[in-house]
């Protein structure tokens, strides 16, 4: 496990998008695995630069997003999808088609999980997984628990991660409580990792992953046991390590 300290939250950004840059510019086809929340966000704008100034070619990449809300449709501006298009593909030249996000409005879960593994199968693995963390540890959306799934599942939202995505939406009462999540066997399959945090109130969840023990009450530990994973935060979310 390595892990990059940078002095601030654009430093930080810069960084992850050099590293996911890299990973395009060695294999134009690569996989993808991405991530949603702020803590992406400037990692995307970076990119999207590089892309404006013919740095970087998206045109042979897939991609595989790490989760979506239940019942929120693509159009609806709190969804991944409409994140993904907003903040990042929408700006870029990746083919519809090498895009995928799950279907938060399916009315059969079961399938759609199913459905998902195989296709991630399907186009070779994930070959960099961008991972953002709750402050419970949670990684996608695989809350802490006394047992993970590790396959694509549906989730409750813990109350914690409903509280800190309550800043998306115009109260706490209209966060849904269910998503649908890639789950911790697929996520630690990547052939690499790349996590990011930024933030005091991400340092507890930094330290128990860098240095904790590893257990399913913390989702991010069990990074521990992958043999290439890089992690990337700024001096206050590294102030506990």
């Amino acid at each position: 496990m390595r892990v990059i300290i940078e002095k601030d939250y654009k430093a930080m950004s810069k960084k992850a998008a050099l590293l996911v840059a890299s990973q395009v510019r060695l294999k134009p086809d690569s996989v993808l695995g991405l991530a949603t929340g702020s803590t992406p966000l400037g990692m995307y704008d970076e990119l999207i630069e590089m892309y404006n100034k013919d740095e970087i070619d998206f045109s042979e990449a897939k991609t595989f997003n790490l989760d979506e809300y239940c019942n929120l449709s693509p159009e609806n501006p709190q969804s991944y999808h409409y994140y993904m298009n907003d903040n990042f593909f929408s700006h870029i030249n990746i083919p519809e088609k090498n895009i995928n996000i799950l279907d938060g409005m399916t009315d059969d879960v079961k399938r759609e999980c199913i459905e998902y593994d195989m296709k991630i199968k399907r186009a070779g693995g994930i070959d960099l997984q961008v991972l953002g963390i709750g402050p419970n540890g949670h990684i996608g959306f695989n809350e802490p628990g006394e047992r993970l799934n590790v396959k694509t599942h549906q989730v409750d939202l813990a109350e914690e991660t409903i509280e800190a995505n309550s800043r998306f939406f115009d109260s706490k009462e209209e966060v849904p409580k269910k998503a649908i999540t890639v789950g911790i066997a697929t996520i630690l399959k990547a052939r690499r990792i790349l996590l990011l945090a930024s933030g005091k109130n991400k340092a507890h969840a930094i330290k128990e992953t860098v240095s904790g023990h590893v257990s399913t009450q913390v989702p991010s530990s069990l990074l521990q046991t992958h043999p290439e994973v890089t992690i990337i935060i700024d001096e206050a979310a590294a102030e506990l390590i």
